[in-house]
């Protein structure tokens, strides 16, 4: 049975899902093209300038995001430690789904989107884990 409290849990992340596609979306972008800017951000979500600008001041607020003076955003040590952290995460639900639940890739890749800034580090590992046993 659930403890009246463990749903409080999901308002102790760090950041919101939306939140983890802008980090991963500048991730992508500076590895790419070396820059990203808000409206590379926002084509890349396919979301508007404005919304970007606005998740965006949440993750600068947070010391995820910086901005420079000729406006280019990079992530900081830690919002890159938390994105790379979300792609190990992701990338551990779609082999999970893929390889012991047997859902198909689309689908894994999905639920993986829905579910990758949810799951503990501890989740992750022993998911890891079971993965590797059962190679």
């Amino acid at each position: 049975m659930e403890t009246p409290d463990v749903w409080k849990e999901f308002s102790g992340n760090v950041i919101t899902h939306s939140g983890a596609h802008h980090l991963l979306a500048i991730l992508e972008l500076t590895n790419e093209r070396g820059y990203a800017r808000v409206t590379d951000i926002a084509r890349s979500l396919e979301i508007t300038t404005g919304s970007a600008s606005t998740n965006l001041k949440s993750l600068k607020g947070k010391g995820l995001v910086q901005e420079d003076e000729n406006r280019f955003l990079s992530l900081s040590a830690e919002g890159r430690k938390l994105a790379e952290a979300i792609i190990k995460r992701r990338t551990t639900l779609i082999k999970f789904f893929t390889k012991v639940l047997e859902v198909s890739p689309e689908q894994a890749e999905i639920d993986a989107c829905k579910t990758e800034h949810l799951l503990s580090p501890e989740t992750t590992l022993k998911m890891d884990q079971f993965i590797a046993s059962k190679a």
